[in-house]
């Protein structure tokens, strides 16, 4: 996969891989001159009308906008260059959640046809705090588990080490100066490194419980990781416990309740999260993927003691 790190070489991106009418996946706020073919603003969606005449898809956003691309490139058989806009990663795996307009999780898929990724440090600089934070810590996430679940390997420990080193470093940088360019950039490259590091090894059981409550109630899926990944290393610990201290040592500090507290994440309580529900919410997130490759899966009710560790 191509990656580059300025949006000024899209052009010369597109050239290479052979296409010249993108279609164009973003939310209205992003009014970029970039040469496409037809625009798709609602996002996320669960459908996206791709014309004909395209022959690529050209995402811009963050998360929500990259996966309901990858959804219509595994529909179409389209090559996608994302442009990501957030620390999310998913420019980075073929798989993808699908959502309604009020992000309410209705299924999901795989096969999206991954061509391209160009950053561009300056569509990160106007991120809120809270977007900052979260998917930042779902970058971070992504780095962790990366380094214990059964998919592990070499490279994907390489690039996890070296994300955490710079998320860890970077973020509570931006979180103070969320106009620092420098330190945007150092905090968007240890995202992508997060990325590729999940793209080698894959998810664990903090992405599971994150995505059990963000598709249930519609809830930022960067700020359900940044609660979740405190108790998901928890419980890895006392199965992969070099791992996690590896990730502790690259990072350089072991206080993510306070980085998640950066982003006013604090308890799932605050998000409206019901207590009754919590049972449901263990199960479901029990028998996800992400907690299937685990060194030894979680039971629901392992799983739901950490949710209320966190309530």
């Amino acid at each position: 996969m191509l990656v580059r790190w300025s949006l000024g070489e899209l052009p010369a991106v597109l050239a290479e891989l052979g296409v010249e009418r993108p279609f164009l996946v973003a939310s209205e706020r992003w009014s970029l001159d970039l040469p496409t073919i037809g625009r798709w603003s609602e996002v996320p969606s669960p459908d996206v009308p791709v014309p004909r005449a395209a022959d690529s898809l050209l995402a811009v956003g963050g998360g929500s906008a990259i996966d309901t691309a990858k959804n219509a490139s595994s529909q179409t058989g389209l090559p996608l260059v994302s442009v990501p806009t957030t620390y999310s990663g998913a420019e980075w795996t073929p798989g993808f959640g699908v959502r309604t307009p009020d992000r309410k999780m209705v299924g999901g898929g795989g096969g999206a046809n991954l061509a391209a990724i160009v950053y561009e440090v300056a569509l990160t600089l106007e991120l809120p705090l809270d977007v900052t934070v979260g998917t930042a810590l779902n970058g971070l996430a992504h780095c962790a588990e990366a380094l214990y679940v059964k998919g592990r390997n070499d490279a994907g420990d390489a690039r996890a080490l070296e994300g955490a080193r710079l998320i860890g470093g970077w973020l509570p940088v931006v979180a103070g100066r969320l106009d620092d360019r420098a330190a945007r950039e150092g905090l968007l490259r240890g995202a992508a490194a997060g990325g590729e590091a999940l793209a080698l090894a894959g998810l664990g059981l903090a992405h599971a419980m994150a995505q059990a409550l963000g598709g249930r109630y519609g809830l930022p899926h960067g700020a359900m990781n940044a609660l979740c990944l405190p108790p998901g290393l928890c419980f890895a610990e006392a199965q992969a416990p070099e791992a996690v201290e590896r990730f502790y040592d690259a990072l350089r500090l072991r206080d993510l309740r306070g980085l998640a507290a950066l982003g006013g994440f604090e308890r799932l309580r605050q998000f409206g999260v019901p207590e009754d529900d919590l049972t449901d919410v263990a199960g479901a997130a029990a028998g996800r993927a992400g907690n299937a490759n685990m060194p030894r899966p979680a039971t629901p009710a392992e799983v739901e003691e950490l949710l209320r560790s966190i309530y």
